[in-house]
């Protein structure tokens, strides 16, 4: 497709095959509709746990860590007694997360809502317990550890006091400095105890909460089996129209005169235009096959533009009038010309007949100018063409529409010409146009004849 792809083209494509679209989002929507039933639903909750103290980003990512452990998620499974369920498996269905204002958030699927709730509360509160154990851990040695710690500064502390009253009542200057320095003693030790208790881990970060059971989830996980449904319907139809366009684009018939002209060798005459809307290519045979394509839309072309509006029978018949006039000052003495249609192209064949038509009612016949030319109106497969050996013939008419044919295919048609010893003298391009009623009471230029009848059969035989 040469053109750049627009609207209008997509457009085109709804309105010509939206049967084909439907149909191929229904399929889609019943292979969605498969996939769900391939995944059990599932149900997903969550629960909160409040981490009291002040908490760095990163230590609530390392708590968010360990709160989906396996050591976690191990004793959550032990304590639920799940048959089948063990810590590995509900592993994968249990995931936590940090959030503002020092929150873990812990979440848990499951295939019911009540199992889904149950695993959401049994992990935080292995979590919570979990936690205060890694932060009330101790020493082996109990004097070394926080309260024997206390208990020692409690001791000097008396002993400090017993140490200032037995000193010499400021009698001299020994006494009091030694009392002076006892003093200063006792206020560095209990500021260094209130530093130690403020620096203590397990005093400031213990206090983790669980801020109520996990609420019961009352829908499914997504995916949905609606959300499958719509997005297989979706996608197929994507799909759909995405093969259309790229088709388009891959397509090789030519569309536009000079590219015509130019594979057939041989200038154009005119363009000229046929009434209706008749489908092109259309398969022939009454079979299933035939029958879905009909019902499809597939019978009939959609990356043609739609027809325009055209003028009346008056108007289309001059643009025949004057093809035949321009056949008659191509050849030096008027003759019968071959028109040769390529086999199926419906609007040509109509095309060529009604030139025919216009070259046998030649108003200049009777005048001293000689006539049109006669026209022999045959069909040439374009598979295996083959035109009838000259006889009589001045050359050949090529009657063909746009966007039918590609450059291969009517090279064969130029090479079967050729092999007939028939010169190509010309080219016609026929196009689709919106029929208007016919003026009946204006009279038709140069007293031609009333407007002609369309043939139903072909003139000559079809080879």
């Amino acid at each position: 497709m040469s053109d750049d792809i627009r609207l209008v083209t997509i457009g085109r494509i709804f309105r010509r095959r939206w049967r084909l679209l439907v149909i191929v989002a229904v399929v889609g929507a019943l292979v969605g509709y498969g996939a769900s039933l391939l995944f059990p639903p599932s149900y997903t909750t969550s629960t909160s746990v409040l981490l009291a103290g002040q908490w760095e980003e990163r230590e609530l990512l390392t708590q968010a860590e360990i709160a989906a452990s396996s050591t976690v998620v191990d004793r959550a499974a032990a304590a639920l007694g799940w048959t089948g369920s063990s810590g590995s498996e509900l592993r994968d269905h249990v995931s936590a997360k940090a959030t503002d204002g020092n929150i873990i958030t812990i979440s848990g699927t499951a295939d019911t809502p009540e199992r889904a709730q149950r695993l959401s509360d049994q992990v935080a509160q292995q979590f919570v317990t979990f936690a205060a154990r890694i932060a009330g851990s101790t020493d082996p040695d109990p004097a070394a550890g926080p309260e024997a710690l206390r208990q020692k500064v409690e001791q000097t502390n008396r002993r400090i006091t017993d140490l200032a009253n037995a000193a010499d009542p400021g009698q001299t200057v020994e006494g009091v400095q030694a009392r002076t320095e006892l003093e200063k003693l006792r206020t560095t030790l209990q500021e260094a105890m209130k530093k130690l208790d403020e620096a203590d881990p397990a005093t400031n970060r213990t206090g983790m909460v669980v801020m109520g059971p996990a609420a019961r989830p009352t829908g499914e996980a997504p995916p949905t089996r609606m959300q499958l449904v719509v997005a297989g319907a979706l996608l197929f139809f994507l799909l759909a129209v995405t093969g259309h366009l790229a088709a388009a684009r891959a397509n090789r018939r030519l569309r536009t005169e000079p590219e015509i002209a130019a594979a057939l060798g041989s200038p154009l005459l005119g363009t000229v235009d046929v009434p209706g809307e008749p489908p092109t290519h259309q398969p022939k045979g009454r079979g299933p096959r035939a029958w879905t394509r009909r019902l499809l839309g597939l019978d009939t072309r959609w990356d043609i533009p739609t027809p325009r509006m055209s003028g009346d029978e008056v108007n289309r018949r001059i643009r025949y009038r004057r093809v035949c006039a321009r056949l008659r000052d191509q050849l030096p003495a008027p003759g019968v010309l071959l028109a040769v249609v390529p086999d199926g192209d419906d609007i040509a064949l109509r095309a060529a007949e009604q030139l025919a038509d216009e070259a046998e009612s030649d108003p200049s016949a009777s005048s001293s100018s000689r006539g049109y030319p006669m026209l022999r109106v045959v069909q040439v497969s374009v598979d295996r063409p083959l035109v009838p050996d000259r006889d009589a013939e001045s050359g050949a008419l090529v009657v063909l529409s746009a966007g039918s044919w590609t450059a291969g295919e009517l090279g064969g048609i130029a090479q079967a010409c050729a092999d007939g010893r028939h010169e190509v003298v010309g080219i016609v391009v026929v196009s689709t146009v919106l029929a208007r009623p016919a003026r009946s009471a204006d009279p038709l230029p140069d007293n031609a004849a009333p407007a002609l009848a369309m043939r139903g059969h072909a003139r000559g035989g079809s080879v």
